[in-house]
């Protein structure tokens, strides 16, 4: 028996529509990230791009379990002597909400740039609209 690989042009992607209200972050992010790495497909190849596009909408209304609202920082450092930041979960909601979603899901896809690639297939947007109507998206259903 042949073990089958995937190739970089027979791939079928297709687009997948997920709405983040009343969602947990973390279930939310791993389900996202398994889509985006093709995990889910029976032709999965780990050094190929087979996953599929992922659309999520209402990002500002995710939900954060425990006390992870008030204790939750995100750090970053510009390079320069005094340059470290931390900013809690509240103000980054307040400021761009739907960076709390692509920083969760980042952190679990490769840090690789096959990762990288597979990180510009999802597509976050505050609100209910989205401009990928033409793509036809599916329902992807995550469990509460």
């Amino acid at each position: 028996m042949k073990t089958y690989l995937a190739k970089k042009d027979s791939v079928k992607r297709k687009w997948w529509l997920v709405d983040a209200e009343g969602q947990i972050l973390g279930r939310l992010a791993t389900k996202v990230a398994e889509v985006l790495r093709g995990k889910n497909k029976p032709e999965f190849t780990p050094n190929v791009d087979v996953g599929d596009f992922v659309i999520i909408v209402n990002s500002e209304k995710i939900k954060l379990s425990g006390k992870k609202e008030l204790q939750k920082t995100y750090s970053r450092h510009s390079g320069i002597p005094g340059g470290f930041r931390t900013e809690s979960v509240q103000k980054l909601r307040q400021r761009q909400p739907k960076q709390i979603l692509e920083k969760a899901v980042r952190g679990m896809l490769p840090h690789t740039t096959l990762g990288e690639k597979q990180f510009t297939k999802l597509k976050v947007y505050k609100g209910a609209t989205h401009p990928h109507q033409m793509q036809k998206p599916q329902i992807l259903e995550v469990k509460r």
